[in-house]
């Protein structure tokens, strides 16, 4: 498959109504722009900088925006069918807020490119890759053009250019993302990342590197590496470090305390990453590995790279490199021609791994993948069934493990206010990635240790011992 084939992959440069505006005589400074954002890290990325690429102030609430980004996800189709309802709303708002410029973002406006101007009215949708020239975009839509771009690069500078916005990094934020990777080479045939995000493009390691370095000058403590392929970094690319390369680099940076990274392929598992997982202090006990189903057959259909026995072998190689690891993954039910069968491995295979917790959805058809063409489609009221199923036996396990923790002491960093009781108590995680409340205030960035007191399926509760 050419994802690069136009009736798949849109590239549109489109400008309608051009002014003769001077550009560069508009400024953005004093104006306010509000990012809704929708989907994974990326995405969240993705929004941090145009905020920075921008120089706009946050936006606390719509009523005071200048501009509105919404910025989406297209990996399934309910989060797609989300950003009509959004962007409706904020259309709403251009009647009584004249000057208002609302814009789409992300993977959807990479799909659907200039199709959203007829179904939304928004004034600009801009793709993946053309990120770095939202403020040239926003600047244009400003002087009367409309605009779509979701045009092409292989730029890298385009594509991970990450300027820190001083808004996001002024002392009190403890976590960063950093991108290392994006873009997809596997074309798994329900994915729509190959589509929406380009084929695999590489950082160089310097690059990420001196963001690390740079972000840990500004307070933060925890830095999350992410990519399509996360562990796969430099696989493909000659000269460069590989993965487990860059987090022995990272691991080293004074001032970060904690490292994690997502989202890792079962395919770039290797031994020596589980090594250096276990040898580098700094790298948290906690992976995130999709494993998509517990069947061989529809693993095969899924055009995954793996075997359910060879899956397994990671987790104990895992296990006993890290025996406090926390694993998390992904899971698809009612894939096309999943029998009962099929599923049923699906629930043995989680029942045997014992997921920290698990993120499972029903199999989406996504347009110009090649599940979506598939015979033998399961019915709607067939996958609900056994999502609900699949789901139930998880709050059990994922329960159970968080009873675990209790009488335990856990270190924990600190990220801020308690969201439930703020005035009273704080709130960090623990190196498996737990949300822990307790009582106190506590500087964000601190280091704690909590004595665990209460479990509940998605936090846990203790006091702050000595």
């Amino acid at each position: 498959m050419n994802i690069y084939n136009r009736k798949i992959y849109r590239e549109e440069r489109l400008f309608k109504g051009k002014t003769s505006t001077d550009i560069e005589s508009i400024s953005l400074e004093g104006k306010k722009v509000l990012i809704r954002t929708f989907g994974c890290q990326m995405n969240e990325k993705d929004s941090e900088r145009m905020i920075a690429k921008l120089g706009m102030i946050p936006a606390q609430s719509e009523e005071e925006a200048d501009v509105i980004i919404v910025n989406t996800c297209a990996v399934r189709e309910k989060p797609e069918h989300k950003v009509y309802s959004e962007v409706g709303k904020y259309i709403k708002l251009k009647k009584i807020k004249k000057d208002l410029k609302v814009g789409i973002t992300g993977c959807v406006a990479q799909l659907k490119g200039s199709e959203l101007l007829k179904k939304t009215e928004a004034d600009f949708v801009v793709g993946t890759h053309a990120i770095n020239r939202i403020d040239q975009i926003v600047k244009r839509v400003i002087a009367g053009e409309i605009v779509v771009d979701t045009s092409l690069t292989t730029n890298l500078n385009d594509r991970f250019e990450s300027p820190i916005p001083e808004t996001f990094y002024d002392g009190s934020r403890v976590k960063a993302f950093v991108t290392i990777q994006e873009g997809c080479n596997q074309f798994c045939t329900f994915c729509i990342v190959p589509i929406t995000r380009g084929r695999e493009v590489t950082r160089p390691s310097h690059d990420i590197i001196r963001e690390v370095i740079e972000l840990a000058s500004k307070g933060v403590k925890e830095v999350i590496l992410i990519g399509q392929n996360v562990n796969g970094y430099g696989w493909n690319t000659p000269g460069e470090i590989s993965f487990p390369q860059l987090l022995r680099e990272i691991n080293k940076i004074d001032g970060i305390l904690r490292i994690r990274f997502t989202t890792s392929n079962p395919k770039y598992m290797t031994d020596e990453l589980i090594d250096t997982m276990a040898e580098c202090e700094k790298v948290c006990e906690q992976l995130h590995l999709p494993v998509q189903s517990g069947s061989n057959k529809i693993l095969k259909k899924m055009g995954r790279r793996h075997t359910i026995e060879q899956y397994l072998e990671i987790v104990e190689k895992l296990k006993a490199k890290i025996p406090s690891i926390a694993l998390t993954t992904d899971i698809i039910v009612g894939f096309p021609g999943e029998t009962d069968e099929d599923f049923e491995q699906t629930v043995k295979l989680i029942k045997e791994v014992k997921f920290d917790d698990i993120f499972s959805f029903k199999f989406s058809p996504r347009p110009g993948t090649l599940a979506a063409k598939m015979e033998n489609q399961i019915p709607e009221e067939v996958k609900a069934e056994r999502l609900k199923y699949l789901q139930s036996i998880q709050d059990e396990i994922t329960l159970s493990k968080m009873i675990e923790y209790i009488g335990k002491v856990e270190e924990i960093l600190v990220e801020g206010p308690a969201q439930r009781n703020p005035e009273k108590d704080s709130t960090g995680r623990t190196r498996t990635g737990k949300p822990v409340n307790f009582e106190g205030k506590v500087k964000p960035g601190e280091i704690v240790y909590v004595k665990i007191q209460e479990a509940f399926r998605n936090s846990l509760r203790g006091e702050i011992v000595n």
